[in-house]
């Protein structure tokens, strides 16, 4: 899975954005928001820090706090994107969603389907920002945050009324159904270091 910029590093606070094929609703399609919690276990697990998120219907916003590992970033987030597509897939072929499923198997180009690709659940590249200040990051939870309130969206009043997101933590001091590490104490550990 490909990234606009190729992200060399295998360590540092990345602000990481992935979408649905063609903005597709699929996560709410499939009520999804299980399957990334259960890839953001597996990062902590892993050692890494899941600092902040939003999980909309359609598209993903976290930063997190990698540390270094063997793997460079964006083979991580490559790997997350491919496990949470199985699932996804899992989930529509049980609801018999076949209309979806059409959709992601024609959105699969000539050499991906070459290689055994059946399904296009991701737009094939992500978004990832290096976040080198507490200001960049505060920046980046404000946006992740009011996400699910702005524009076309209004699915809830305010940040916190949102339960797929951080950002009741962040406003309110009580984890919401995810936990995470605030930014601040991430400043305290060395990132460089597994």
């Amino acid at each position: 899975m490909t990234v606009r910029r190729t992200i060399t590093e295998s360590d540092g606070i990345y602000f990481i954005t992935f979408t649905c094929y063609q903005w597709l609703h699929l996560l709410e399609e499939v009520n999804g928001y299980d399957i990334v919690y259960k890839q953001f276990d597996i990062l902590k697990q892993e050692g890494h820090f899941i600092v902040g998120y939003v999980i909309m219907p359609n598209h993903i916003h976290v930063l997190i706090a990698f540390r270094n590992s063997e793997q460079l970033i964006n083979q991580r987030i490559g790997a997350v994107k491919r496990f949470m597509a199985y699932e996804i897939i899992r989930r529509l072929q049980k609801a018999a969603k076949t209309s979806t499923l059409q959709i992601l198997t024609k959105g699969v180009n000539a050499t991906a389907r070459k290689r055994g690709k059946l399904h296009e659940v991701f737009e094939p590249s992500f978004d990832g920002k290096h976040c080198r200040s507490s200001l960049f990051i505060k920046q980046k939870l404000d946006y992740i945050h009011h996400n699910p309130c702005s524009g076309k969206w209004q699915l809830v009043d305010y940040p916190a009324a949102y339960l797929h997101s951080s950002a009741k933590y962040y406003l309110t001091g009580s984890q919401g159904i995810f936990p995470v590490t605030n930014y601040m104490e991430i400043q305290d550990i060395d990132l460089t270091k597994h």
